[in-house]
């Protein structure tokens, strides 16, 4: 987790001033999309119906509001937060059904009443997939080394959550997993051989 110390830079600028132009508009892009996944989960909390669902909304809300607090009040100050990037842990299980059978085509809801726990679900999964993507943009950018450090540190979370959100949509029967053949398999993974040291490279 970040270690970094808010020490003033060579230029003696305020830490709080201490973010290039891109830093500031692609951590701006991750805080609005923090809020609008926390948006997503108070506005449908209520209409979940699987309690193992509601569970896993009830774990995750506190810990992804608490990433966005912290990465806010880095954001604006540039020091470290009140506390280090936490790690969240899932509760479940990384067992996965692979394979696929037919189904009914997957297709856009004409009406808000079509809304169930598989487009729930659904909606929790694309927000950690969206956050992991625009967090990771978004500290190789970064200049103010607590705020990258923020980022850096929270992706592996949206990682997790997602996954969670995966394995449970597995079990479900929601998401599917295909498979090559045994055949295709074992190709691939044998397309790759252990690497050698370079003889002009150090050891």
């Amino acid at each position: 987790m970040f270690t970094q110390s808010s020490q003033s830079q060579d230029n003696q600028m305020p830490f709080s001033m201490n973010h290039g132009a891109h830093e500031l508009l692609d951590v701006h892009e991750v805080l609005s999309a923090m809020i609008g996944g926390l948006n997503q989960y108070v506005l449908l909390r209520d209409q979940i119906q699987d309690p193992e669902l509601l569970s896993i909304m009830d774990r995750q809300y506190p810990f992804m509001l608490d990433e966005y607090n912290i990465t806010m009040e880095a954001y604006k100050t540039g020091h470290d937060p009140k506390h280090p990037t936490r790690s969240y842990n899932m509760q479940t299980n990384n067992d996965t059904n692979y394979g696929i059978k037919p189904g009914e085509p997957k297709k856009p809801i004409t009406s808000a009443n079509e809304i169930n726990d598989a487009i729930i679900s659904g909606f929790m999964l694309s927000c950690h997939k969206a956050g992991a993507a625009g967090k990771t943009a978004a500290a190789l950018e970064c200049t103010n080394p607590v705020v990258r450090r923020v980022l850096q540190d929270s992706v592996p979370n949206c990682i997790e959550m997602a996954y969670e959100l995966s394995l449970y949509q597995n079990k479900k029967g929601y998401y599917q997993v295909p498979q090559l053949s045994q055949q295709d398999m074992n190709t691939m993974l044998n397309m790759y051989g252990q690497a050698e040291q370079a003889k002009n490279m150090p050891n």
